[in-house]
């Protein structure tokens, strides 16, 4: 009798284990990550794939931007000019309640597969051209990938 209560015990004593990744079904499947301060997600919205960066108090230059390019390194480094960061080219920026990007067709499904691969985590930014030719990168947000490949696997699924 003793021993079926402390295993029942033990269940309810150990950590959950959450993913940082996320899946909601419905009429607009989404995979996202959310840490407070951004949100990156994956949607199926009308049988298109959708990419979304949302960051909720952007900086100014974000805030300010027409259009804006995005950078990910899903390889758990920081964005940077190296041959480990993905970018996708000017992006017209959309502002409410923040500021966000969004992208579809082969652009998002080229980086749902590589979020898919991440391990341990992925960093996104926005990024500007500088006057010197360079690049800035604005806003940068850490996302973990814990059960990314999963969550996302079902948006693309339900996408093709």
């Amino acid at each position: 009798m003793l021993k079926p209560l402390l295993m029942c015990l033990c269940l309810f004593s150990v950590p959950a284990a959450a993913a940082d990744w996320k899946y909601e079904g419905g009429v607009t499947p989404i995979a996202y990550a959310d840490n407070e301060q951004a949100q990156f997600q994956f949607a199926c919205r009308g049988g298109d794939l959708a990419m979304a960066y949302w960051i909720r108090k952007p900086d100014t230059v974000v805030a300010e931007a027409q259009s804006l390019s995005l950078a990910m390194n899903a390889g758990g480094s920081d964005v940077s000019t190296g041959s480990d960061t993905g970018f996708a080219q000017d992006f017209p920026m959309i502002h409410h309640d923040g500021s966000s990007v969004l992208i579809r067709g082969p652009v998002a499904k080229q980086w749902a597969r590589t979020a898919q691969q991440a391990s341990e985590s992925m960093e996104l930014a926005f990024v500007k051209s500088t006057t010197t030719g360079g690049l800035q990168f604005l806003d940068r947000q850490r996302f973990g990938a814990k059960g990314s490949s999963a969550a996302i696997a079902k948006v693309l699924d339900d996408c093709g």
